[in-house]
C-alpha cells in the first residue's frame, strides 16, 4: 500500500505579520481624526458647490432686471454692398416692429460672421430674454405678432414644436426629442427641404446659449471648409451632440420663416407665405447672379407699409 508524504515546506515562507497595536486610546484618537478629517472635506466641497452655483447662474437670473430693459432682442447682419435705400428699409421694419412692443434692435456689420454677432448680443444685454436672428432679406410683415405670444410662450411653443422629426431632411437618423417641454427649449429654429434655415431662429439668453455659440463657432468647425460654411456646421453639432439637441425645436416653416416664393425644394406651398405670416423672407437671392433682393423684397416692403403704416418711410 502507497501512502503520500505530507507536502514538503516552502523555502520561502511569507514574512511574518506585525504584532498588532491596538488599544482603545489609539483607537479613540484614529476616529476623532477621521470625524475632523470628514468634516474638512465636506466644508471645502460645500464651499466650493456655492461658488460653481453662483459662478454659472446668469446674470439675468441672479439680478433683477434694471428698468427699460427689453425682453427681445432683434439681430440683423447688414452688408454695406445692399445700398444705403434698403438698409434703411430694413432698419426701418425692425425699428418698427421694437417700439411696438418695447424690444431693441442691434444690427451688424456683415463682416461680422453671425455668430460673434449673437454672442455680442448676448453680452451687450444680459437681462433680455430672447434673441430673434433674422436675415437682411426678410420684413416682419405682422407686426401686431409679439415673439413670446407667438412662438415663446411654452404652451404655445408645444404646440407648435415638430417632435420626433429628422433633423435634417429627408432621412436622418437623429430625430428632435419627443418629450421636450416647452420651458426647456433655448434654441428655435424652422427648416426646409434642402436643411436647417439658420437665417431666422430665436435664441434663449443664458450659459447655454453662450455654450452653444462657442461650439458653433469652434476654430475646428470653421477650418473644416463645409459647403455652407456655419449651416452644415450647425447641421453637424446638432445631429452629433446630445446636449444641443436637447434644447432644440423645430416649428413649421411659416411662423418665423415664410418665403416669398413658393420653391419645390423648399418645402411648396406648406412654407410660402400667406395673408397674416408673422415674416416673409427672400430665400437664397443673395446666392444667386440672377436675382436682386432690394428689387424682390421691395413690394413686401411696400405692403407691410400699406398693411400697417410703419412711421415716415426712409427716402
Amino acid at each position: 500500500m502507497h501512502f503520500a508524504l505530507p507536502p514538503r515546506k516552502t523555502s520561502h515562507p511569507p514574512p511574518y505579520a506585525l504584532r498588532s497595536r491596538w488599544n482603545p486610546i489609539n483607537a479613540a484618537a484614529v476616529v476623532r481624526r477621521q470625524r475632523t478629517l470628514g468634516l474638512i472635506i465636506f466644508a471645502v466641497s460645500l464651499f466650493i458647490f456655492f461658488l460653481l452655483i453662483r459662478t454659472t447662474t446668469p446674470l439675468a437670473a441672479s439680478q433683477e432686471a434694471p428698468a427699460g430693459t427689453p425682453e427681445v432682442v432683434i439681430v440683423t447682419l447688414l452688408d454695406e454692398s445692399l445700398g444705403n435705400g434698403y438698409i434703411e428699409k430694413i432698419k426701418h421694419n425692425r425699428d418698427d416692429y421694437a417700439t411696438r412692443h418695447d424690444y431693441d434692435v442691434g444690427s451688424s456689420p456683415k463682416s461680422w460672421a453671425l455668430i460673434p454677432a449673437l454672442r455680442h448680443a448676448l453680452t451687450l444685454y444680459p437681462y433680455s430674454t430672447y434673441f430673434l436672428s433674422l436675415s437682411p432679406h426678410a420684413v416682419i410683415m405682422n407686426p401686431t405678432l409679439s415673439l413670446t405670444g407667438h412662438v415663446m410662450e411654452p404652451k404655445r411653443l408645444e404646440s407648435l414644436m415638430l417632435k420626433d422629426k429628422p433633423v435634417v431632411p429627408p432621412d436622418s437618423v437623429i430625430h428632435t426629442f419627443s418629450h421636450l417641454k416647452g420651458d426647456k427649449v433655448d434654441f428655435v429654429l424652422t427648416q426646409d427641404g434642402e436643411g436647417l434655415c439658420q437665417e431666422s431662429f430665436v435664441l434663449r439668453q443664458g450659459e447655454w446659449s453662450k455654450f452653444f455659440l462657442d461650439v458653433w463657432f469652434d476654430p475646428l468647425y470653421r477650418s473644416y471648409n463645409f459647403q455652407k460654411a456655419e449651416g452644415h456646421a450647425l447641421e453637424h453639432i446638432v445631429q452629433w451632440h446630445p446636449t444641443i439637441l436637447a434644447r432644440l425645436a423645430l416649428i413649421p416653416p411659416r411662423t418665423i420663416n415664410a418665403y416669398t416664393a413658393e420653391i419645390a425644394s423648399r418645402g411648396g406651398a406648406e412654407a410660402t407665405i400667406k395673408d397674416g405670416d408673422f415674416i416673409a423672407r427672400a430665400v437664397g437671392c443673395e446666392k444667386d447672379t440672377n436675382r436682386r433682393c432690394e428689387d424682390e423684397m421691395d413690394p413686401w416692403y411696400r405692403k407691410w407699409m400699406q398693411d400697417f403704416g410703419g412711421g415716415k418711410q426712409p427716402a
